[in-house]
């Protein structure tokens, strides 16, 4: 089981209103003050100090009329949910929250609604023709684990896969779709980086990891030439204590409490993970899919740590003004956009495609998508008993294919890359003041 964040609770808190001075000031005000990124006023010149040339998929997959499908809001989809706990045998029993006994429902029941735009309800066969004989794997933690079972249950509507998978290890499963040709893998790798368990326990009774910084996790990075499109994520295992090495040194870590052993921030250790990782990708010979980053999805503990009685018991979303990002989870957030930014630059010169599957204001919102205490009968002795980190399925991580299909959508859709990149232009994104 995945555990969260043993730093500070999240306090969720309203933005407080901002008074806009109007005319002549407001405009000279304005030159000088930077433009702001819609996840709570960061300024945007700190994503554009890597290179002149914006990235040609970062912050925004926009159609025609450059509309960024992850600035939004949730609206209610009283047609929803697409699939049930006994439609779908592929939902993991910590995530089939109606078995064990949601009361509520209406979690099940919004969309995504872009600023300016409609995002399409997810089509399942439109789906698998656009990914017929193709390949996808998800690579990371059992949130993404939780993405590809949403994915799964989606398109059973259309067809089940059947189990191809060279080990019966669950981590590492394969999974194909016969009518389309088309294959789904998941590797696990949470820290993205080769990593071992060096005590169970550890300082927090979560385990103590050594992470190899600068090595790749062989496991995934092996085997991922073949696919035609790789969706990477990671984040909240680099909450737990952790001994960082690189070049087979110990450079410090991660609240391991060891003698003479310095202690780093987490960010740190997330920083050279990432940059790893992507390095990995673009150094393989034959690999020419296209690597899509799903951003961190914010846990919503209230009320105390995950375990020291935290939960999630909203029943409804937060709007768009009522939260904002902040603290370690914007700190994570924008080192793995910093480090997006430097992967594509290098991909770019060995025409690879990187693109970034945006999913962290959408899912900051949704406070009331978790399991919760519906992820396991009341009596059993489970790790994480209020689980705020993974989804309910069905759930909003459902819109997480909704996003995967637009993008797809757009890398098929005939133009030209020049314009494709024009679309996707970070410098284009849509900006907001909170």
């Amino acid at each position: 089981m995945e555990l969260i964040p043993l730093s500070k609770a999240h306090k969720l808190q309203k933005t407080p209103v901002i008074l806009v001075v109007v005319g002549t000031f407001a405009m000279i005000l304005l030159t000088f003050i930077p433009i702001c990124y819609p996840l709570l006023g960061y300024p945007l010149y700190l994503l554009q100090n890597f290179s002149n040339s914006p990235p040609s998929s970062s912050h925004g997959y926009k159609d025609a009329k450059k509309c960024d499908i992850f600035s939004g809001d949730w609206v209610p989809n009283p047609e929803a949910p697409y699939y049930t706990n006994t439609t779908c045998w592929a939902i993991h029993e910590h995530q089939n929250c109606m078995k064990y006994g949601r009361p509520d429902t209406e979690f099940m029941k919004w969309r995504w609604k872009p600023d300016g735009c409609e995002l399409p309800v997810f089509d399942p066969a439109q789906f698998l023709e656009i990914v017929r004989g193709k390949s996808m794997a998800f690579v990371g933690d059992s949130v993404g684990r939780n993405h590809m079972q949403s994915l799964i249950c989606l398109l059973s509507r259309v067809e089940y896969p059947i189990d191809v998978s060279y080990t019966p290890d669950e981590q590492f499963k394969r999974w194909r779709y016969p009518s389309y040709n088309f294959t789904m893998a998941t590797f696990w790798s949470p820290h993205l980086v080769k990593a071992e368990e060096a005590d169970a326990n550890g300082p927090t009774q979560t385990g103590l990891f050594n992470l190899y910084l600068d090595q790749f996790n062989q496991e995934w990075t092996t085997q991922i030439q073949e696919f035609d499109y790789l969706i990477v994520n990671a984040g909240h295992w680099f909450f737990r204590p952790s001994v960082y090495y690189e070049n087979h040194q110990i450079v410090g870590c991660r609240y391991c409490l060891l003698h003479n052993v310095t202690d780093l921030p987490m960010s740190y250790g997330y920083k050279k993970a990432f940059r790893t990782a992507f390095r990995a990708i673009n150094s393989l010979e034959h690999f020419k899919g296209i690597t899509f980053l799903r951003t961190f999805a914010p846990s919503h503990f209230e009320n105390g740590l995950w375990n020291q009685g935290g939960n999630c018991l909203r029943t409804r979303p937060f709007r768009a003004n009522e939260i904002k990002l902040e603290g370690i989870n914007l700190e994570l957030y924008m080192t793995q956009l910093e480090e997006f930014k430097i992967a594509e630059i290098e991909g770019r010169k060995r025409g690879l495609k990187f693109r970034l599957l945006d999913t962290t204001q959408a899912m900051l919102l949704r406070p009331d998508g978790h399991p919760s205490t519906y992820g396991h009968w009341p009596h059993e002795n489970v790790t994480l008993y209020n689980d705020c980190v993974h989804w309910c399925l069905p759930g909003p991580i459902d819109t997480w294919n909704d996003f995967l299909m637009e993008m797809l959508k757009m890398e098929g859709d005939g133009h030209d890359e020049t314009l494709n990149q024009a679309k996707l232009h970070s410098n284009d994104r849509k900006m907001k003041f909170r």
